[in-house]
């Protein structure tokens, strides 16, 4: 961990960001957290005022989450007009004709009359003063996880962001301190929006923020090297678990959590665990899949079920582990970014 900056760790989801603010002369305890609406959700709220007011609108700036689509949606059912920069766009979908299918004009400059909206999960023209007022500097490096789907123009996004995970279980061998980037992989396009909006700093995958984020504690991390573990990441929308061992991931499977339910993904877990869970089984099920990599046997056979996130209590009277990293679940990915940091050794700045 880079102890002598300050660094402003987000954990940027669809419905909150969750923030802590790490000062390296304080103990982790008396850093400022905060709990925010998510930058989409402000986007949202944003256009639905705009209708309201009868007023025609105009998306510019950045790929972001798109949980702000049913909003314009909405606009356009209002019979009012929607335009948007192509870059923008892309947060609403990655097939341009597809988002002018929806009635949206793709235009590079803001059309007379209309209100432009900014787009970013990461704006320094809202920190420096929301900062400020907190009487806190600007941060010296940001550290940023959001969701990426990847670039998959006529693909279902299920196939291209599991490409992403074969990357990293292929490519990365699964190294856990591979799971930060200071430069994304070019089809994370959300990633790499990301990062040129944060500046100096690196940037993750949510699940891969919450699987660094039960590694912080120390006891899970000294599990995860001695029998190996199996990370549950039970969030709103996504369910993704992690077999680790001795600082490698050796499989990946990931849900929609709203098909799930405690017993149904206990079994998926079981079958995960013994290496006998079927990527097509899974993608089938309208999840995700399921991939393996360097999969093994290992001393304790993945036992050890360690389970976070705010859906965590799906698995309620299971056996399993609820870990709390920090003292602070909702901040899993923001303390697992300052692990993954350190494990890097890389300079933010």
């Amino acid at each position: 961990m880079p102890h002598s900056q300050t660094l402003l760790c987000l954990d940027i989801g669809s419905g909150t960001q969750d923030v802590l603010y790490f000062m390296p002369d304080r103990e982790l305890e008396n850093c400022p957290k905060f709990i925010l609406p998510s930058p989409a959700r402000i986007v949202g709220q944003q256009i639905d005022a705009l209708r309201k007011k009868e007023k025609d609108v105009y998306l510019y700036g950045h790929n972001m989450g798109g949980g702000f689509t049913f909003a314009v949606r909405r606009h356009l059912q209002a019979g009012l007009r929607v335009a948007a920069h192509p870059e923008a766009a892309l947060a609403i979908g990655d097939d341009l004709n597809r988002v002018r299918a929806m009635g949206i004009e793709l235009i590079e400059d803001c059309p007379l009359g209309y209100s432009p909206v900014h787009l970013a999960d990461f704006d320094p023209g809202f920190w420096r003063p929301f900062l400020g007022m907190a009487g806190l500097e600007y941060p010296e490096g940001v550290l940023a996880c959001v969701q990426d789907h990847g670039f998959h123009p006529g693909q279902s996004n299920r196939i291209s962001r599991f490409k992403f995970w074969d990357r990293f279980l292929e490519a990365d061998q699964g190294r856990v301190e591979k799971l930060l980037f200071t430069s994304p992989p070019s089809m994370m396009t959300r990633l790499t929006s990301l990062k040129q909006c944060i500046g100096p700093g690196m940037v993750s995958d949510t699940g891969a923020a919450a699987l660094l984020g039960a590694l912080f504690d120390p006891e899970v991390e000294e599990l995860s090297r001695q029998r190996g573990v199996c990370v549950v990441n039970v969030g709103n929308s996504h369910t993704v678990a992690f077999l680790v061992h001795d600082g490698r991931v050796r499989s990946i499977y990931e849900h929609h959590t709203g098909l799930l339910n405690g017993q149904k993904l206990w079994e998926h877990l079981t079958l995960f665990r013994q290496g006998n869970l079927a990527n097509e089984d899974v993608f089938e099920d309208n999840g995700h899949g399921c991939s393996v990599g360097t999969m093994r046997e290992v001393p304790g056979g993945f036992e050890p079920v360690v389970v976070l996130g705010p859906r965590r209590g799906m698995l309620e009277g299971f056996d399993v582990r609820f870990v709390s990293p920090g003292g602070d679940m909702m901040l899993a990915g923001a303390f697992g970014m300052l692990k993954g940091v350190g494990m890097t050794r890389c300079d933010c700045g």
